[in-house]
């Protein structure tokens, strides 16, 4: 049966550090996740993309904070169904007329979104479907200390986790994806 596991997992050393330190962006439809993409042949790994195809550009935000990317399995026995909801949640520094469009843009869109972790790890949510904006403030703040800029939370939901890439620094997951141009500001 395809659903039977083939492997166990030892407990792991304590040597994580969780946050994420960049976002890269990736406008909807830009590559072809079927034709584009090719995975891993190594046992066990079949899941990790090696390569991806035909992404021109990748629009970097880098982040600092409390920013965080999670994933929850939704499964229903009685509908025999089971979906990956992928939620991104940002916090942007400062606003200005160029961000504010931006976030105009994230908005109306539903951009596939590369998310870089601190401990150096690269996966994708949307790979198939994309993300949305499910949720964003532009906050002016009150007092002197508070928040100016934007809250921003993405969802995707997908059929399968959001899958690493074969990468361990920004170099290599540049190459991974296929050497594109990366737009900063």
């Amino acid at each position: 049966m395809s659903c039977d596991i083939a492997q166990g997992r030892t407990e792991q050393c304590k040597d994580s550090i969780a946050g994420l330190d960049a976002i890269y962006f990736v406008n909807y439809g830009e590559y072809d996740p079927e034709a584009d993409v090719t995975y891993s042949a190594t046992s066990g790994l079949e899941d990790m993309i090696d390569t991806m195809s035909n992404i021109t550009t990748v629009y970097k935000f880098e982040l600092k904070g409390t920013n965080s990317y999670q994933e929850t399995v939704n499964t229903s026995r009685e509908n025999g169904t089971t979906f990956f909801t992928q939620e991104l949640t940002v916090t942007l520094k400062k606003q200005d007329a160029k961000t504010h469009k931006t976030v105009k843009l994230l908005s109306y869109g539903r951009p596939h979104i590369f998310v870089r972790g601190r401990d150096n790890t690269y996966r994708i949510a949307g790979l198939f479907r994309g993300c949305d904006v499910s949720a964003a403030t532009i906050a002016s703040g009150t007092e002197m200390g508070d928040l100016v800029g934007y809250n921003l939370t993405f969802t995707g939901m997908e059929n399968i986790p959001g899958n690493f890439i074969n990468a361990n620094t920004e170099a290599d997951f540049l190459t991974a994806i296929g050497s594109p141009t990366v737009v900063t500001t």
